[in-house]
């Protein structure tokens, strides 16, 4: 299926809504049936009726139809947040007695999910060191029931051999899911390597301008419509109409948006690497990086998203060199327009200098600014560390 008939075209029925252009946002809560028989239909085939916007929305249907095409997956599910996304489908594969084994440092609120809350309802985790797949198949139990990853990894942008992993998966009869929002589905499909679900943060680069959250599941239909009907309905973590259409928005300018991101971060990443006062750059797409030819294997390019770290010795200059920048925003989440920073120092409590990442290390993310526009101020700063 074409990219452009994707973005487009695809389940956009215009002549149902007088040929306008851009979607409706279908703002109804609910959708009437005119006979008994009529409801009845409708609920037996709830997922894919409009019938309660909390289950089935025509706008939100639209989104998820684009995104499941775009992961060459047959279903997808939209939820309200990325995190919503990755904990209902985590919570579709396991229960009680089951074990789980994760990738080490995932997100923050993955990484929560793992170690605080699955332990709560007696689901044992183990994390591992993802850039050796053999590391998830020695950690396999009888009772493992998910292998989950994160590739790259949020921060520290190790990689996992996805089609290695999801082999193991298959030999030991566990299931896959990956977070799969770092690249996108236009530069890296989990699928066609064999992975059972993936997850997005739609609040990243298919929303892209930071104004809307959301989340997706992509996968069989079978399994989707199973999360349809358990973790989807129970929970009630559902995307609003007019979220689905600000995504749907973002989405029609996601390969020109993704292709200025990538060739910028590339300039940025090569300035950096080359600086006195730079001790090194974490970037999968950087031939210095340990993994790159694994990432030139399983993505299709870059996205914006790296680390650096400072040659530092004092937080004081880590923080000087921050709040320095002027034309770099410093916030959480990343995929819209503007670059930002956030600094693992804003993590470490005054007085008790203990974290999982040096205090050296800040992550970037690179935006639709010029590359030399970006590269002027990250001189100015690093000339006062």
């Amino acid at each position: 299926m074409e990219l452009s008939y994707i973005l487009n075209k695809l389940g956009e029925e215009r002549e149902l809504y007088y040929n306008a252009v851009a979607p409706p946002i279908m703002q109804s809560s609910n959708f009437a049936c005119k006979t008994v028989a009529d409801l009845r239909e409708v609920l037996q085939h709830e997922p894919d009726v409009p019938f309660y916007t909390r289950g089935n929305n025509p706008t939100v249907t639209i989104l998820e139809q684009k995104i499941a095409a775009l992961e060459g997956a047959e279903h997808a599910i939209a939820f309200g947040s990325g995190m919503a996304a990755v904990s209902a489908a985590v919570l579709s594969q396991v229960k009680a007695g089951d074990h789980v084994v994760c990738v080490q440092k995932p997100y923050t609120w993955a990484n929560a999910l793992m170690r605080r809350f699955l332990p709560r309802f007696g689901i044992e985790v183990t994390m591992v060191d993802g850039t050796d797949a053999e590391n998830y198949r020695k950690a396999i139990k009888p009772n493992t029931k998910l292998l989950y990853m994160e590739s790259p990894n949020s921060f520290t942008f190790e990689l996992q051999d996805i089609a290695a992993v999801a082999a193991i998966a298959k030999e030991h009869g566990c299931a896959t899911i990956i977070d799969n929002s770092y690249a996108t589905p236009l530069y890296q499909n989990p699928i066609a390597l064999g992975v059972d679900l993936v997850v997005h943060s739609c609040t990243k680069y298919i929303g892209g301008h930071s104004d809307v959250m959301g989340g997706i599941v992509c996968g069989a239909r079978a399994a989707i419509n199973s999360i349809f009907e358990k973790e989807y309905m129970t929970l009630g973590a559902v995307l609003s109409p007019h979220d689905a259409s600000l995504l749907l928005r973002g989405l029609r300018t996601l390969p020109i948006r993704l292709e200025r991101i990538a060739v910028s971060t590339r300039k940025v990443v090569a300035y950096l690497e080359q600086h006195p006062k730079v001790e090194r750059v974490l970037f999968p797409f950087s031939p210095a990086h340990p993994q790159h030819q694994l990432a030139l294997k399983q993505m299709r390019n870059n996205a914006g998203q790296f680390s650096l770290v400072l040659k530092a010795e004092k937080m004081e200059q880590v923080e000087l060199f921050c709040d320095s920048l002027q034309n770099f925003l410093m916030a959480a989440s990343w995929g819209g327009h503007e670059s930002l920073i956030f600094p693992v120092a804003a993590s470490y409590k005054p007085g008790a200098y203990k974290a999982s990442m040096p205090f050296t290390t800040i992550r970037c993310y690179i935006g639709l600014e010029d590359p030399d526009f970006l590269i002027q101020d990250l001189e100015q700063a690093l000339e006062k560390v």
